[in-house]
């Protein structure tokens, strides 16, 4: 697919916008005070895969522990300001590697400027957005894409008015239609890169469900340089489907994929659900991008299994091992995730199939 054209940011090491792949974000639930608690959070998204944190600061003492907090970890991050431009200004002298600001809520525009050309002076970027809260409660329903698009731009020419071009833009709203067509808006109006995700999704079922109908079609037309889903929960949770969504549209894959059958009546194996669910715990024994299929039976099975790197087809008692699209040898019902999994090892050894 074609990606949309726009300028290049660096957050950190990391570099959004371009021809650079899709980021993924997310963000603390930690009193960001508690230096300790927010590092080890910090580290166990990095395990899982987050490139970028975001980091609330709700005060002065929040603004100094991101120096500490950024001692301890080793991606970039992201302090989230709003109401009070002076935390931003706190943050940037912590070595923030950008800051995510809301000029919509800020009334000194003159703090607004200074912290542009605080963040000019340090090299960093800075991400501006309108969010559905912040818009005036009069706004009718079908006004609010455009409403939410005209905010952000406003804000964004505020940063450009003072020489300040490392931008990265986001529009959000809880309504993934609102979201969806203030995106393309912007989208088909600027250059800036674009941070996509649907806010405030709520638990996990309901929130896998709405970002990633929002998500998908941005994606998918080659619009969105960093993703976050919003989940109330584990924020591992947020960094685990940001990744599973770049994976089934094929744009970013750094971890295994289960293929598997949603199972009927054809089924060949009894416990395939428990067999499949125990796949699924394990693949964290394979520590790169590989297709694993586990098939119930041989109508769909042997096609997926063969187009899988790595798949076993069930039949009556057994299952045929697949590697590469060669069927390998029969396989035992107990044996099939240990199998799986080792054989999916090996292709990353380019050891021979055992």
């Amino acid at each position: 697919m074609d990606r949309r054209r726009t300028r290049v940011v660096h957050v950190g090491g990391v570099l959004i916008g371009g021809d650079n792949p899709v980021v993924v974000q997310s963000m603390t639930k930690t009193d960001t005070k508690d230096i300790d608690a927010t590092a080890a959070q910090i580290r166990d998204l990095t395990v899982h895969g987050c490139e970028i944190v975001r980091l609330a600061v709700k005060d002065v003492d929040a603004a100094r522990a991101l120096k500490l907090i950024k001692e301890q970890v080793g991606i970039p991050i992201v302090a989230d300001i709003h109401f009070d431009a002076r935390l931003a200004l706190f943050a940037i002298e912590s070595g923030v590697d950008k800051v995510r600001i809301n000029p919509s809520n800020i009334k000194d525009k003159g703090l607004v400027r200074a912290v542009a050309q605080a963040a000019r002076v340090a090299g960093i970027p800075i991400r501006v957005g309108a969010n559905l809260g912040s818009m005036d409660a009069t706004t009718r329903p079908e006004d609010r894409p455009q409403a939410l698009a005209t905010e952000a731009l406003h804000e964004a020419a505020l940063f450009e008015e003072e020489g300040f071009r490392d931008i990265v833009v986001s529009v959000k709203s809880s309504d993934v239609r609102e979201m969806v067509e203030a995106v393309r808006i912007i989208a088909t109006s600027t250059d800036y890169p674009l941070h996509l995700g649907v806010t405030e999704a709520g638990p996990l079922r309901q929130s896998l469900v709405k970002s990633s109908a929002g998500l998908a079609p941005l994606l998918l037309a080659g619009i969105g340089d960093t993703i976050r889903y919003s989940i109330t929960g584990d924020p591992a949770l947020e960094v685990d489907a940001a990744w599973a969504l770049l994976a089934a549209l094929g744009l970013r894959r750094n971890r295994p994929t289960i293929v598997s059958c949603p199972m009927c009546g054809r089924c060949e194996v009894v416990n395939l659900l428990a067999l499949v669910h125990e796949l699924e715990e394990r693949l964290g024994e394979v520590h790169h991008a590989v297709t694993v299929a586990l098939m119930g039976c041989v109508v769909n099975g042997v096609g997926e299994g063969k187009s899988a790197d790595v798949g076993i087809a069930c039949g009556k008692e057994t299952g045929v091992l697949f590697i590469r699209g060669q069927a390998i040898r029969n396989v035992e019902p107990a044996r099939f995730v240990d199998t799986l999994i080792a054989e999916a090892n090996n292709l990353l050894t380019d050891r021979a199939p055992q």
